[in-house]
C-alpha cells in the first residue's frame, strides 16, 4: 500500500512538470498574468497546463488568500525571474501548492500510521517545498544563462550601433539572432515599450524581472548615460568590460573556496581509501595465515 502511495505521488508529480496538456476549456477565463503575458508576446509562456494544475484550479484562491496579498507579490516577482518556466503563472504556483502539498501530506499521515517518522517527514517537505525547489533552480539556471550571455550581446549591439543603426532598431536585430532568456527577456521590453510603455520604465520592469547584478548594472548605465547624453557606444563597451572583470572575480573567488573542498575531500576520503586498498594488497600478497593467528586449526 505504501508503495502503491510513493508512486502515485512521484508520478503525479513528474507528470506535472513534464507533461502539459491544455488545462483551460473555452469558457474558462485565463489567469490575469497569463492574460498580460499573451498581449505583450511573451516568449517566455511556452504551455498552457499540466494535469497538476486541472486538478488543483480549483483550490488555488484559496491557496492565494491563506498567502496574503504580500507573499503572493513577492512570489510574483520570483516566477517572472524564474521566466515563467513551463508557462507557470501565480495561479499555476497556487495549484500546484494545492496537489503537492494534499499529495505530501496524505503520504505523511500514511508513513505516521505505520510508524515511519523520518519518511513522513520527507512527504512533508515534499508537499511544501518540491515546487520552491523547481523554482529556485529555474532563476539561477536563468541568472547564470544571462550573466553568460550579456557581455557578448552588447559587444555585438556596440559594433550594430556604431554601424549606424539607431539603438531601438539595433536591439531588435541583435536580439533576433540570439536565443534564449536575453533575448526573450530583450523582446518584452521592445514589446512593451511599442504598446506606448516609456523606455526608462520598460528597462525598469527589465530590471525588474530578472534577479542579476549584471542586468541591473547594464539598465543603471544605459539609464546614466542616457540622461548625461554620454555615446551610447562607448557606454556598451564600458558595461561589457566591467561585466567581463566581475565574471573575472567571481571565477577567482568560486576557485579559492573549491581549494579547501577539494583538500577536505582528499584528506577524508581518497586518502583513507588509498592506504586501506594498500594495506590490503600488501597482507594479500603476503600469504598471511589469518586463521594460525587467530589461533584456529
Amino acid at each position: 500500500m505504501i508503495a502503491l502511495l510513493l508512486a502515485v505521488i512521484v508520478g503525479a508529480s513528474v507528470f506535472g512538470v513534464f507533461h502539459g496538456v491544455r488545462m483551460y476549456r473555452a469558457e474558462v477565463k485565463l489567469p490575469t498574468d497569463l492574460a498580460l503575458a499573451l498581449e505583450v508576446g511573451a516568449t517566455r509562456t511556452t504551455a498552457v497546463g499540466s494535469a497538476v494544475d486541472r486538478l488543483g484550479i480549483r483550490w488555488a484562491p484559496l491557496v492565494l488568500r491563506l498567502m496574503g496579498p504580500g507573499r503572493v507579490a513577492r512570489k510574483r516577482r520570483q516566477i517572472d525571474m524564474a521566466g515563467n518556466p513551463a508557462g507557470l503563472t501565480i495561479d499555476r504556483y497556487a495549484a500546484r501548492r494545492a496537489v503537492y502539498g494534499f499529495l505530501g501530506g496524505l503520504g505523511a499521515l500514511a508513513m505516521l500510521l505505520n510508524g515511519q517518522l523520518v519518511p513522513a517527514l520527507l512527504m512533508v517537505a515534499f508537499g511544501l517545498f518540491w515546487i520552491e525547489a523547481g523554482l529556485w533552480s529555474a532563476i539561477r539556471m536563468r541568472r547564470d544563462h544571462i550573466e553568460r550571455t550579456l557581455p557578448d550581446f552588447l559587444d555585438v549591439l556596440a559594433v550594430v550601433v556604431s554601424a549606424g543603426l539607431g539603438f531601438r532598431q539595433a536591439l531588435e536585430r541583435v536580439a533576433a539572432k540570439y536565443d534564449g532568456p536575453w533575448s526573450d527577456e530583450i523582446r518584452i521590453t521592445l514589446q512593451q515599450m511599442d504598446m506606448g510603455v516609456s523606455r526608462r520604465q520598460a528597462f525598469d520592469e527589465l530590471r525588474r524581472r530578472n534577479d542579476s547584478e549584471q542586468v541591473a548594472q547594464f539598465v543603471t548605465a544605459l539609464q546614466q548615460g542616457e540622461e548625461l547624453g554620454s555615446p551610447i557606444v562607448e557606454t556598451l563597451i564600458a558595461i561589457a568590460e566591467d561585466m567581463r572583470r566581475t565574471d573575472a572575480q567571481n571565477a577567482r573567488r568560486r576557485a579559492a573556496r573549491a581549494v579547501p573542498k577539494a583538500t577536505f575531500a582528499v584528506t577524508m576520503f581518497m586518502l583513507p581509501g588509498t592506504l586501506i586498498l594498500l594495506v590490503c594488497g600488501f597482507v594479500y600478497g603476503a600469504n598471511v595465515d589469518f586463521g594460525a593467528m587467530l589461533g584456529g586449526g
